[in-house]
């Protein structure tokens, strides 16, 4: 038997309209829909998705819960039982695909059992999808980087004081939860910043200059960053 091939599929930012042709044709071709969550219900990859490809509440779904935490051994521990649960399947030649917020490529969980799926033999391959900051910013209305300003990507749950030194625009990944030490940080390097919170999806909102975002605020919340001289350069 022809063994299956696992497709790490990034769904886009939020709206559903943003998802590629080849994420939904392939979301449409594989037989079984992977998602690292214990409920459809709960799983936003799968809610953005199910807009696109309704048809996919037909399929069977593959539950791989990955729990949020920063202890590796626990990560290690999820990351292989989700590996063998895949593994389970493709060696049975069914099609999965493992659906993931924005871009596959970028802080997605796809990516750890990616690599353990090739080293076991397995076919696996990643379909892009609209980064969040990229659909940020035309929430915005403004451009992400412009001439030969610097570009850097930087998860917002880790130390990121070092990080706002860097020249040009600064990308803040899921800084809901920090929200208030991030607010202090970007007053205290004299930086300008705007915010999109849940872009694309119900509860939208959308700040625009730093006094505005509020000190609490959603896990989905991406703040674009930038010296305040270079801000009036754009």
């Amino acid at each position: 038997m022809k063994q299956g091939r696992l497709y790490g599929v990034g769904v886009g930012p939020g709206d559903p309209e943003l998802m590629t042709l080849k994420a939904v044709r392939i979301i449409r071709e594989c037989q079984v829909i992977a998602i690292p969550h214990r409920e459809k219900e709960k799983c936003t990859a799968y809610q953005i998705a199910r807009q696109a490809v309704p048809e996919i509440e037909e399929k069977p779904c593959l539950f791989l819960p990955m729990p949020m935490t920063k202890d590796r051994e626990i990560l290690e521990k999820s990351h292989r039982e989700a590996a063998d649960k895949l593994a389970e399947r493709l060696k049975a030649g069914e099609q999965v695909a493992f659906l993931t917020l924005g871009d596959a490529t970028i802080y997605s969980t796809y990516l750890y059992v990616h690599e353990r799926i090739r080293k076991m033999g397995f076919e696996a391959e990643i379909v892009n999808g609209v980064p969040s900051f990229c659909a940020a910013a035309a929430r915005l209305g403004e451009p992400l980087v412009n001439g030969a300003e610097e570009l850097h990507v930087i998860p917002a749950s880790y130390q990121i004081e070092e990080a706002l030194a860097l020249p040009g625009v600064k990308v803040l990944m899921k800084a809901g939860r920090q929200m208030g030490s991030v607010k202090e940080l970007l007053v205290k390097r004299g930086l300008e910043a705007r915010m999109v919170e849940n872009c694309g999806m119900a509860g939208e909102r959308v700040f625009g200059s730093l006094e505005e975002i509020p000190e609490q605020a959603g896990y989905y919340s991406l703040i674009l960053a930038a010296d305040r001289a270079e801000e009036g350069k754009r």
